[in-house]
Parts: C-alpha cells; structure tokens; sequence
C-alpha cells in the first residue's frame, strides 16, 4: 500500500512551516516572520505510533489575490490538497478568525477530503480566547496546539492517522500485478504502455514532462490481470522548476510504493545516468521487482560486441540491482515488446516466492561449509538456522550467536548462495540478522 499523503495549508503566516519542521524532526523549511516566505511547498517521510506517511509543506493561501507569487503559491497549495489523503487546515489561534480564514475553507469544503482544524500558537494551557469563533466555518471541532513550544501535536497526530487505511491491509486486487513505468522524462514511458496495450491510453508527446499525473490502466492478458502506473518522468532535484513538477515527483515515488514490479526505461543513445541510478534507487530501497528496458535500441549502430558492453555499462552503473534483468526494445517499431508481460509475470512470480526452511538451511549450512564465517577477538559468527519471514520483497532472518560478528560482506555472500539456489531472478531481496535467545555469545 503508498503511504498516506497529509497536506499542511492555510493563509500565509499561521505556523505551518514551524509545525512541519517539528514533526519532520528537523528544520527543513524556511521559518520566518515574514508572510510567503514558503512558496514551493515541500515533503518529508514522517512516522507516528506504527503509521508511515509523507507530509507536504505549502505556502500560504492567498485566495483573493491575482499577484503572480500569491497565485503560484495557491495553485501548488491546490494541488497538494488535491494529492492529500488528509489536510490539516492550519490558523492562528492568538490572532483569532480572518476574511481569509473564511476564504480557505470555502476551498477545502469543495475538495472532500478529511479535514483537520488547527489553531496553532496556543501557547499556554488556557483555551484560545478564540476558540469558539472557528466554528463559523463549520470544519469540525478546532485542535490547539503550540508547534513552537511542541503543546499538542502528539493529539493531533493521533487524529491524522485514524483516516489512515489499517496498514495491515492487503493489496487491495492481490490479482492483478500492479506495475509501475518509471524513468526519466521522455524516454517513452507513455509510449511503451500505449504499444502495450495496442491503444493510445496515455497521452504522448515529444514535450517532456506531458504526464504528470500517476495514470492506472488496468487490463487482461492471458488470464492475467495488470495494472498499468504511468508516471511522470523523474528529474534531477535541481532541474525542478514547475510546481506542477515538484507533485510530479511526489506522485511517482508514491506510485512506486503501491506497485508490485517497476519497469525503469533507459534511453540507448543517453546510456545510464546519475537520474537513473536514482529511479533505479527508489525501486531498490522500496523493495519492489525490477525489469530495465533499454528503448530507442533500434537507433544504435551495433557490432557483434555491442550488446555485451551495454549490459556490461548497465551492470557497473546499477551494481545495487544486479538481479534486475535487461531488456533491450524499440517502442517505436515494437522490436521485443511481445517479451515483456512475460517477463512481468516471471519477476512477479520470483518477488512472492517462498522457499521451505529446512531447503534453505540446507544451502545456508552447505555455503558455511564452502567459507567458515568471520571471527573476531576469538569469537566465531555462528549461523544457527534461517527462514523467510515476508515476500514483496522476499525477507530472510538469519538466527545467530552474535549479530556484530556478521561482517556485510559475509551477508552478502550468504544472499548470492540463496540466489544461485532459488534464482529470485529481477526482485531484491532483505537479510536480517537476529540473535537467538538464550544462544552463546
């Protein structure tokens, strides 16, 4: 499941910037006095009690205002309330109701999502002189808190995750493979899934950037059920003007978040970039499966060594994903197109496989055999069992005497055996090490 989405918006000058540096736990926005000072809203991962979420910082909400700064700064505002699972309309508890007040609830009334009424800088344990004023704008009973002095926004945090899906909740089509087009902009994202499907579905253009929202496209093939994420191409942090952008981003990495297997698109004649390896990344770190398809394949000039080398370039600049296979397409001409769904299925497949545990104790003692485990101060890493704990991504606990003597490398080296065993060919895989109870150290 994508972690929940909460949007922090209100009139310039109320505290959102200070309340968002708090709960992110660090000062990430810009904090000053002056209004507008936020004007490109900004997010962070943020965790409370068992709950992850990502929140967005806005700028202030000037609704009347026809400036270009103000009406930039309520167009991104807009947008994050549009993305937003929950908002948290946020006002100024000392300074009481405004016109604008008035202004930006008439806004969040018409978006129906969940909303939160915060009077912030309530310094003190006595109620706002006006508290009961806020009930004009007929939002919900108001939650004070102080975000300067950290007064109450534990309560609210609790309030924000009662919207929250349980995030025990299983996938909500476990059907259908749910696959994510990832990569930089205009590397023919849109085009693949359109070549895909035999139908233009997504919107394609030579402008990069036209998609900018996550699109779903599900269909069938084979008896197999898909579902197709578009998203919008992912740039360098610096080469992010738009605001439209900025959600463009947050829209895809979340995209990523909810899908099963992510397909990142390379383009032949650029070869592998530094964006790349962050696309490539972000699938990575969230532990989905992983397919790298090289388009534009048909524009390359080739010899009979040059497939080898741009393998060879793709596996030196994604060293991270070795076990993410390599194909090479044209979308343009459908040159291997036909072979994608089925590698679709087949990483699928490999990123929910279960291995039994006495089989895979089996390879865990044969390898310990093959190479003894490190030592340290006399004392030997003693491997006592293993077994897989989770899939997407398949998870594996090693029980073992002491868990600082399990140098990285010998990690690593036990997770290469369990892939020449059981292949898990384009998926990642987690090795956690654990000390058994009662176990000598």
């Amino acid at each position: 499941m994508a972690k929940p989405i909460v949007a922090v918006v209100g009139r310039p000058n109320v505290g959102k910037s200070t309340f968002f540096n708090r709960i992110a736990g660090r000062r990430i926005s810009i904090v000053e006095d002056t209004p507008g000072v936020t004007r490109d809203r900004i997010y962070a991962e943020v965790e409370w009690l068992r709950y992850q979420f990502t929140m967005i910082d806005t700028g202030g909400l000037e609704p009347a205002s026809e400036e270009p700064i103000p009406r930039q700064m309520r167009n991104q505002a807009e947008l994050a309330m549009e993305m937003a699972d929950v908002i948290i309309f946020m006002v100024d508890g000392r300074e009481g109701l405004t016109l604008q007040d008035r202004e930006v609830a008439d806004i969040l009334r018409k978006n129906n999502k969940p909303v939160l009424l915060v009077l912030n800088k309530v310094d003190t344990s006595n109620q706002s002189e006006h508290f009961y004023d806020f009930y004009e704008l007929g939002i919900g009973d108001p939650i004070e808190i102080s975000s300067e002095l950290s007064l109450g926004i534990g309560d609210l945090l609790d309030e924000v995750v009662k919207y929250f899906p349980d995030t025990d909740e299983e996938y909500q089509d476990s059907d259908s493979i749910r696959v994510t087009v990832i990569g930089r902009p205009n590397v023919g994202k849109s085009s693949l899934i359109n070549r895909i499907l035999g139908e233009e579905r997504v919107i394609v253009s030579d402008i990069a950037g036209t998609t900018r929202d996550a699109i779903d496209t599900p269909f069938s093939h084979d008896g197999q059920k898909y579902v197709f994420i578009d998203t919008a191409g992912l740039r360098r942090k610096s080469k992010i003007h738009s605001n439209v952008e900025h959600y463009s981003v947050i829209r895809a990495i979340a995209a990523i978040e909810r899908s099963d297997v992510c397909i990142l698109m390379i383009d032949a004649q650029e070869g592998v970039t530094e964006q790349d390896k962050r696309v490539a990344g972000l699938s990575h770190d969230n532990g989905r499966a992983l397919i790298i398809l090289v388009n534009k394949w048909d524009l390359i000039e080739k010899d009979n060594k040059t497939t080898n080398k741009f393998l060879k370039d793709i596996r030196r600049e994604l060293g991270f994903c070795q076990y993410a296979p390599v194909v090479f397409v044209s979308v343009l001409n459908g040159q291997r197109i036909n072979k994608i769904l089925p590698m679709i299925q087949y990483v699928s497949n490999q990123h929910t496989m279960r291995v039994q545990t006495g089989v895979l104790n089996e390879v865990i003692a044969e390898a310990t055999l093959m190479n003894q485990p490190p030592s340290d101060k006399g004392k030997r890493l003693k491997i006592y069992y293993g077994t897989q704990v989770s899939v997407r991504p398949p998870s594996f606990v090693l029980f073992v005497n002491d868990k600082e003597l399990m140098h990285f490398s010998y990690l690593r080296y036990i997770e290469n055996k369990i892939r020449e065993s059981f292949s898990f060919e384009g998926t990642p895989i987690k090795m956690i090490c654990r000390e058994k109870p009662g176990g000598s150290r």
